[in-house]
């Protein structure tokens, strides 16, 4: 008999939100082991310490990249309990269904295995959930109401709604616009990374119930170094805890690290079939500042006021990335007497199609840690932020633009993806529809590393309405 019913590798996103469901919908004697490698950090040391974590990321892996035209990409995560819902910003944007579906609409990418559709009723479990501050309107289909009104947007905000009504909205967000039992009222002071007032859904204060459950216990500063595979069938984990090595046994392994050490770990545990570790990426992004005659820029509730799809969606996808606009209200200000504030932030993410030379391996240097080979966003990325310059000012027509002025790209969206694609195929994909690997029947691999392609949207949700979707299904 194992040890447990399921053994958890990472206790952010994806393995909290799949154990959160197997609690409701699992056997009542169930039991749940959770290995975090990092510490809990509890949310007033991370204000303290002006940091989500003392483990710093960049330290767990090596990268070798070539950079371009001066600029170098990296890439940002958080190693301790509650993982990246430590340092998100909380924007909890759908995908749009022509997201899921690149090779067909479009001629690039791969479609992925499942449709919007299949996620509408997971989607709406975690908006409700997390409690999702959001419009009335939005340009997903199939909506349900958000729990929370929306935040109010900036000027240039609701002169952009009023000018694309359709294609401009309130920013769903899961940082509260009203004080919550478990969360407070978002304050709108810009340092979301690390939110002093504890306004946005974290693991910490938004999931306790999940980790007090006493079928589940959780193991912090608890390193999995590899799954253990025998014939085909993973029999648990090899961790390390106290300077020793140790072994547990679970009847399933749920791997939900992230798009680095997901790859990593199963070529340490021998699992090297299909395009493991390929295809890593991210959006990229640029902001443009906006010079006004005489609008005011700064005077939203939150610090992520606005979605644009005006340059999202469309056949410019068969040549270039998509789009998303976002309105920022995190303050800016200009060197101009009496108009310190006629200027806003246009934070402009653009998609960026996945290729198979940038990578994760074992680092040949030092096995205990992954390697990352990434050699430069692709040719599709770049001319998407090309085009999103060429058509900027036509958007921005409608409102009293002096000038734009564009700041370098943004060296990282801290939504690492791919490396274990889900797909239909193995000579294609690592995992099945459900998340499970192809050759190893009982190890799920779950997070932002299943995604096959990534749109402009922030990928969390999205990836939570996956985890939710194939726990029920289990």
């Amino acid at each position: 008999m194992a040890d447990y019913d399921i053994v958890f590798v990472g206790s952010g996103f994806a393995c909290s939100f799949f154990l959160r469901k197997r609690l409701q919908v699992g056997p009542s004697r169930a039991r749940y082991l959770v290995l975090e490698r990092g510490p809990v950090y509890p949310h007033e040391k991370q204000v303290a310490d002006r940091r989500n974590s003392p483990i710093v990321a960049a330290d767990t892996y090596r990268l070798e990249t070539e950079p371009r035209d001066g600029f170098t990409k990296s890439w940002l995560f958080t190693i301790g309990f509650g993982g990246g819902s430590n340092c998100w910003w909380a924007g909890t944007p759908r995908m749009l269904p022509s997201d899921f579906e690149m090779r067909t609409r479009y001629g690039v990418g791969q479609d992925w295995p499942l449709s919007y559709d299949d996620l509408v009723p997971y989607y709406a479990e975690i908006e409700q959930y997390m409690q999702i501050s959001g419009p009335t309107d939005s340009p997903f289909p199939k909506m349900t109401p958000y729990p929370l009104p929306p935040h109010r947007m900036t000027d240039p905000d609701y002169a952009l709604k009023a000018a694309f009504s359709d294609q401009y909205f309130n920013q769903p967000t899961a940082r509260a616009s009203r004080p919550l039992d478990t969360r407070n009222q978002c304050c709108a002071n810009g340092v979301c990374h690390i939110c002093p007032v504890d306004a946005k859904f974290t693991i910490m204060n938004g999931m306790r119930e999940v980790y007090a459950d006493p079928r589940v216990t959780l193991k912090t500063e608890a390193q999995v170094l590899s799954v253990d595979v025998e014939g085909g069938v993973a029999k648990g984990v090899v961790y390390s805890e106290g300077g020793k090595e140790h072994r547990v046994t679970g009847d399933t392994v749920v791997v939900g690290a992230n798009a680095i050490f997901n790859p990593y770990l199963l070529l340490r545990s021998g699992l090297d079939s299909g395009p493991v570790g390929q295809g890593l990426h991210e959006q990229g992004s640029v902001r443009a500042l906006i010079y006004y005659d005489g609008m005011e820029g700064n005077n939203g509730s939150t610090s992520v006021t606005g979605h644009g799809y005006m340059l999202y969606d469309g056949e410019h996808r068969r040549t270039a990335g998509a789009a998303l606009l976002e309105g920022w209200n995190v303050p800016r200000f200009r060197p101009d007497f009496d108009r310190w504030t006629q200027i806003s932030e246009l934070y402009i993410v653009v998609e960026d199609l996945p290729q198979e030379i940038n990578r994760v391996v074992v680092d040949p240097e030092d096995e205990t840690r992954p390697l990352i080979r990434y050699k430069s966003q692709s040719e599709y990325f770049y001319r998407g932020i090309e085009r999103v310059k060429a058509e900027l000012p036509k958007v921005l027509s409608s409102l009293p633009v002096e000038r734009i002025e564009y700041l370098p790209l943004n060296p990282t969206e801290g939504h690492t993806q791919g490396t274990t694609a889900f797909g239909t195929d193995p000579a294609t994909s690592v995992l099945d529809r459900e998340m499970i690997h192809h050759d190893v029947r009982n190890l799920y691999v779950v997070g932002n590393s299943v995604f096959p392609t990534g749109s402009p949207a922030n990928p969390t949700l999205t990836t939570c309405a996956l985890v939710t979707r194939s726990a029920e299904r289990m």
